[in-house]
């Protein structure tokens, strides 16, 4: 089976929406698909670069790589997404590929949700059927049901790709063959908005691999942010920040205040801002003053290397993850948090799939809420199950066995059993 994956953002590129990609694609030859890449060249992607994540890509799957319009263009109103400047590129290479290339099925893999309107071009075009991956919700209620919180970019701004996303989703998926989604929340939004999508599905989310951390080890990788040598007990959170996430980081800060004994206690809030390097809005630290843990809390806003990410929870004490308030946040992050093998503390909505996930597989002691529980009643539950009587992070052994349908390799096969299946079905 011959699969032509678009995923704009690609190693070296540093972004969240390419790492499904990156990490099955050693994995898929062995399931029976033979894979070409189309991305755009990372120099013409606003996001940072890690040369370390070209390591571990196959030598032998080709790696299509455009050239989209200049960053320069971006600074034009409704042309700053990479989708918009990469849209003709991608289609000219797109349509070279598919008419020379005997594609069975084409599979949008990117959060750059625009490109996505290709493949009804394409499947007109090519008769090459296509389906999309759903790593986070092409249109969300959240904003509109929390007018408290600010979204990504301000109001009018969002407010613009909003109407846009409502006009362009149903367009995409109207001839869609099927869609992965990393959580089951995404699926059922899909069938309330349009009243029944009639469409294959698939719930898979963002796989992970024991092969990163070991060839971080490996590589001699090490980061900037902290010194693990410093006497300190570093706790660690890599990850974005946001107003949706303040119910589950008072909580914890809450608990801290209780537990009391924080003098060797340093705790890393690491990359919570999308905005470029220096011009991140901090969303933790004000928090922490709340509760007088400016001293303890901080809170490095830049996004690092996905690297040096890894090397951040290997160097750690202990792991943090705070989650959203919205019921159906997952966090593709949680996957290296469990194998760096730390003692950890997840803090996730009842109906996350992270806490689904972390119930079985264990890993770290998760404490899930409901959205009308208060920070106090939260953060009880963590001084009772998170803190052992030293105040250290209770360590969680992960069950390897229960993991391994969430490992790259087992998400790479039933990736190619799902195209087939989708393939068969027409």
């Amino acid at each position: 089976m011959r699969v032509l994956i678009v995923s704009p953002h690609f190693p070296p590129t540093n972004a969240a929406d390419m790492q499904r990609v990156r990490m099955i694609l050693p994995y898929l030859a062995d399931a029976g698909v033979e894979a070409e890449v189309l991305a755009v060249s990372p120099e013409q992607v606003a996001a940072p670069q890690d040369h370390w994540l070209i390591d571990g890509l196959p030598s032998d799957v080709p790696i299509h790589r455009v050239r989209a319009m200049s960053l320069k263009w971006s600074r034009l109103p409704g042309l700053g997404t990479l989708s918009l400047r990469a849209m003709s590129a991608l289609r000219r290479k797109g349509n070279e590929l598919l008419k020379n290339g005997n594609f069975d099925v084409i599979y949008f893999s990117t959060t750059q949700f625009t490109t996505h309107l290709l493949g009804p071009e394409w499947k007109e075009r090519f008769s090459v059927p296509y389906l999309m991956d759903y790593q986070d919700p092409w249109v969300s209620d959240y904003y509109r049901e929390h007018p408290e919180i600010v979204p990504p970019g301000g109001r009018f701004k969002y407010g613009l790709s909003d109407r846009l996303n409502r006009r362009n989703e149903p367009r995409a998926l109207k001839q869609c063959s099927g869609f992965t989604s990393v959580s089951a929340a995404y699926p059922a939004q899909l069938d309330k908005r349009y009243d029944g999508t009639g469409l294959a599905s698939l719930v898979l989310p963002f796989p992970g691999d024991t092969q990163d951390l070991e060839r971080v080890k490996g590589d001699d990788i090490s980061q900037r942010v902290f010194d693990p040598q410093d006497g300190l007990k570093n706790w660690v959170y890599v990850g974005r920040g946001g107003g949706d996430m303040a119910l589950a980081v008072r909580a914890f800060f809450h608990a801290l205040k209780e537990r009391g004994g924080l003098e060797k206690l340093r705790l890393h809030f690491i990359g919570t801002s999308y905005a470029a390097a220096g011009k991140g809005i901090k969303t933790i630290e004000p928090l922490a003053r709340e509760f007088g843990l400016e001293e303890v809390v901080q809170e490095h806003p830049d996004r690092i290397p996905y690297s040096e990410t890894l090397r951040c929870l290997l160097d750690a004490d202990g792991l943090v993850v705070p989650g959203s308030d919205d019921p159906a946040y997952t966090a593709s992050k949680i996957y290296p948090y469990l194998l760096a093998d730390k003692p950890m503390l997840a803090i996730f909505h009842e109906q996350s799939s992270v806490t689904d996930l972390m119930r079985k597989v264990g890993g770290g002691s998760i404490i899930s809420f409901t959205s009308d529980q208060s920070f106090e009643s939260i953060s009880a539950s963590i001084q009772k199950e998170a803190f052992v009587k030293n105040g250290e992070l209770r360590k969680v052994t992960l069950d390897a066995e229960a993991f391994r349908p969430y490992d790259a390799r087992s998400q790479a096969t039933d990736l190619a059993k799902f195209f087939k299946s989708c393939l068969e079905s027409r």
